[in-house]
């Protein structure tokens, strides 16, 4: 469900193969947004029609307890996840990529940190043929110069491809699904892990921010000297109290309701 135009004010710069954008919460929207952001916050810890099935066989206080037992608890965690979702939906809106798979849904610890790619976006066209976006996320109350240098050094690992590990973890799951669609364009993610064949102008980078400081010019440092082989995104989402909507996301989302 796109929700950034209506929660969030964008600027965009362009420059050749860049873009840097500064997003940013608009004023008195949050009571209005939560509807819409809950639930795509708990999709990417579960299907939501297995959350309502769950909810229409065992009640609300069962499903929320099933609920919860997937989502973080620490405030490092849940920073992290929701970074990673933030940036997931982020990406999906803006570039012109699909992210098929919502890796928290892997988790084999709810507190823990998954390991790869953050997310990898998907495009593919008979004509054009495989598209890829490599994405890093990153949540901070302050973001700094650090923070940033560690992200691209991520995105350049592995030559700025999408780590096999990674890609891997993706067309498995697209091979497991039962849509004949799925099934293929996992064949065609797994024919690339074993010919590493797209050339860097296939293969673009994202690094995307969320935190309670806009620094925009460190980013923008950032972005300049990066890769310029490929097409580069780098974006903030700047939420000034960025602690405290950490934790009131997350307190919702994990309650479903009252019966």
């Amino acid at each position: 469900m796109p929700i950034f135009n209506e929660w969030c004010d964008q600027k965009r710069e362009d420059d050749k193969k860049t873009s840097l954008w500064t997003v940013s919460e608009k004023a008195n929207i949050r009571d209005k947004i939560f509807p819409k952001l809950l639930p795509i916050v708990r999709s990417h810890y579960e299907d939501l029609t297995r959350i309502a099935d769950a909810l229409s066989e065992l009640g609300y206080k069962k499903a929320e307890k099933i609920l919860k037992g997937r989502m973080p608890q620490t405030a490092t965690a849940r920073s992290g996840d929701l970074g990673e979702i933030l940036a997931t939906e982020f990406a999906e809106e803006a570039f012109d990529f699909t992210i098929p798979i919502k890796r928290l849904r892997y988790k084999d610890g709810r507190d823990m940190p998954l390991r790869g790619d953050d997310f990898i976006g998907i495009r593919y066209n008979e004509k054009e043929g495989l598209f890829l976006l490599k994405g890093e996320s990153k949540s901070r109350l302050k973001l700094t110069k650090t923070v940033i240098t560690e992200a691209r050094t991520v995105l350049n690992k592995d030559n700025g491809r999408c780590t096999p590990i990674s890609l891997s973890f993706v067309y498995d799951r697209l091979l497991d699904s039962t849509d004949d669609d799925d099934k293929k364009l996992g064949k065609i993610l797994r024919n690339e892990v074993a010919n590493d064949a797209l050339p860097p102008s296939k293969i673009t980078h994202a690094l995307i921010t969320f935190s309670g400081n806009s620094p925009i010019e460190l980013l923008r440092s950032d972005l300049k000297a990066a890769d310029a082989k490929r097409s580069q995104n780098v974006v903030n989402i700047y939420i000034p109290d960025h602690v405290n909507f950490i934790k009131l996301t997350f307190e919702k989302a994990q309650k479903l309701g009252n019966p």
